[in-house]
């Protein structure tokens, strides 16, 4: 099954007519997890590929005994470990949900399996990869070359709302590679000069 919200994200990567959409919306099933659950862990396969009818999640891995958060995603984004899913390998991440969150998932058969079925749904898979290609690329390069206050304000900038007000601030600052007290004294400032603006 797939909502209004996903099939709107499919029928904006390629055309399917409704017999199409209904062979896609079979692939497709719905999953609710509890905050604080997990997805996927360490050491499993990730399966599937998520996305987010409502809900919150992070991926993380573990770097030197420490949790390193590399991707936020909320309703309408989709999560997966996307080098197991792939490769179908075992993965090094895990997948949290940081809220009750509920899922439409599509196995990697599924996926191979509508690959095959229509010539379309390649081009879905293939937006798919370079969306989460550009995410990454995108992080790697905003971590490595901007200063901190930079790297926060470009969060704010091009992050869903949801992710900015909900994600507890600790995540965000492994996101970001910040220490939680810089970024605290950071959304302190900001938030400083937002009032200002506002009173002139």
């Amino acid at each position: 099954m797939i909502n209004n919200d996903l099939k709107e994200q499919i029928l904006s990567a390629a055309t399917f007519s409704a017999e199409e959409l209904e062979m896609i919306s079979r692939c497709f099933v719905a999953n609710r997890y509890d905050q604080k659950e997990h997805i996927l862990s360490e050491g499993n396969k990730s399966s599937c590929i998520h996305f987010i009818v409502s809900g919150l999640v992070r991926v993380y891995h573990f770097k030197d005994a420490k949790e390193v958060t590399t991707y936020l995603a909320c309703d309408g984004g989709f999560a997966a470990s996307y080098s197991s899913f792939i490769t179908q390998g075992l993965s090094s991440e895990y997948i949290q949900c940081l809220e009750n969150t509920h899922t439409l998932s599509i196995s990697y058969e599924k996926m191979q399996w509508l690959y095959q079925q229509l010539a379309q749904w390649q081009v879905v898979g293939r937006i798919l990869a370079e969306q989460n290609y550009l995410c990454m690329a995108d992080r790697i390069l905003n971590l490595h070359s901007s200063p901190a206050k930079e790297k926060y304000l470009k969060f704010l900038q091009t992050s869903p709302a949801k992710i900015v007000q909900q994600t507890p601030l600790i995540y965000v600052a492994s996101f970001l590679g910040i220490a939680p007290e810089s970024l605290s004294r950071i959304r302190r400032e900001t938030a400083k000069i937002s009032l200002a603006e506002k009173m002139y």
